[in-house]
């Protein structure tokens, strides 16, 4: 059996989505900028889908900017929020735990000159939002906080976070990459200015995302060219992208509460049987996590071998974000929660998704404590 349990890293794209996308390959090629009817036509499309997207979050259409992922959102959302209110100040406020697409951003910052407090998070992953609050001065000009962590799952209090943020009149933003489409997320409820998106993590296509700008947000541009997306980013739209973000994003509104009911059953079934195995231990929060998704760490086991072994038994699996796969440090995730280095090198994330099945769970149930017994009594292989 062949089971794909690396939803967290990228997800298959829908055959709906691909059907909706295949026409702007083809027939209706035109440049969404130009003033002609194959434009138009385009135009039209790229509408819809902002329609879509802007309703997935509760947002206007005319506060959607497309980008080519996520990665390009968080950039876009922390640099540009920084520069376009340096005046006010220069300090910022994250997590160390957030996606490299948020902290190298700040520490490109940093090098020119702002000041960036990384609060601690608790062993479960969370920020408190006590620590934002009193790490919030008159110089700080954003506040950015994932919605959910991408390696352990742990949801974070972002609408506690967001009314205090709002209240000091500071600009709050959050990655919701691995959010969309599968918990509710509305900008209003988490008193967000910034959201970033991404389309391959819901079962759309790869190079297109989002960020969600809050009407009156000062953000300056990091592509400068054409006035495409509101005077907010240059560059053609890529159309047929765009189309399957929208049509990616209207199907997962549409299964979203039943297909979480459904994960989180399966991820506590695999989660019970890793927690038996010894010397196992699960990371993240217990209660406010990712309904697909279980990392665990297997003393005296080391992640590299245990990956081999899963994929020899046609297992995909990872030891943490997909960016960040081909590095030897451990992770800056797991250090911030405060695991052992020893523990971190022995850690796997299961990410279930939506073609999960109950078979798939149970041959997971059955391989992998055999693996983990087999990849103990083998040595770690040298780095």
């Amino acid at each position: 059996m062949r089971v794909y349990a690396d939803h967290g890293a990228t997800t298959p794209v829908d055959p709906r989505v691909v059907q909706a996308m295949v026409p702007y390959f083809g027939e209706k090629f035109g440049n969404a900028s130009s003033v002609h009817a194959w434009g138009q036509e385009a135009r039209e499309a790229v509408d819809q889908a902002r329609e879509l997207v802007a309703a997935a979050v509760g947002a206007l259409p005319q506060e959607i900017v497309f980008t080519s992922g996520a990665t390009e959102a968080d950039n876009f959302a922390v640099i540009g929020a920084a520069l376009a209110n340096e005046q006010r100040g220069k300090h910022i406020i994250t997590t160390p735990i957030e996606h490299h697409a948020v902290l190298e951003p700040c520490r490109f910052l940093q090098s020119r000159g702002f000041e960036v407090t990384f609060l601690p998070v608790d062993r479960f992953g969370r920020v408190d939002p006590d620590d934002v609050r009193a790490a919030l001065r008159p110089q700080t000009v954003l506040v950015s906080v994932m919605h959910a962590n991408n390696e352990i799952g742990t949801i974070q209090p972002v609408e506690t976070i967001g009314r205090l943020v709002r209240e000091r009149g500071v600009l709050m933003h959050s990655d919701a990459a691995q959010t969309l489409g599968i918990l509710p997320v509305d900008v209003d409820a988490l008193s967000v200015d910034l959201l970033s998106m991404s389309a391959h993590k819901r079962y759309g296509p790869k190079g297109v995302g989002a960020l969600y700008v809050r009407r009156g947000t000062p953000l300056a541009r990091l592509q400068h060219g054409g006035s495409h997306e509101r005077n907010r980013r240059a560059g053609t739209e890529n159309v047929p992208g765009i189309v399957g973000f929208g049509e990616a994003v209207r199907i997962a509104g549409e299964v979203m509460a039943e297909e979480a009911t459904r994960l989180r059953a399966l991820r506590d079934r695999l989660a019970a049987t890793l927690a038996a195995i010894p010397g196992a231990r699960r990371n993240g929060h217990p209660e406010a996590g990712l309904p697909g998704m279980v990392n665990v760490s297997f003393e005296g086991a080391d992640s590299e071998s245990l990956l081999l072994a899963l994929d020899l038994r046609g297992v995909a699996a990872s030891s943490g974000s997909a960016c960040t796969s081909g590095s030897l440090e451990p992770s800056h995730v797991l250090a911030a929660i405060g695991l052992p280095v020893e523990a971190a090198e022995g850690t796997v994330r299961f990410s279930l998704g939506r073609g999960t099945t109950d078979a798939e769970v149970h041959y997971l149930q059955q391989v992998i404590p055999e693996i983990v017994a087999q990849v103990r009594v083998r040595p770690a292989p040298r780095r």
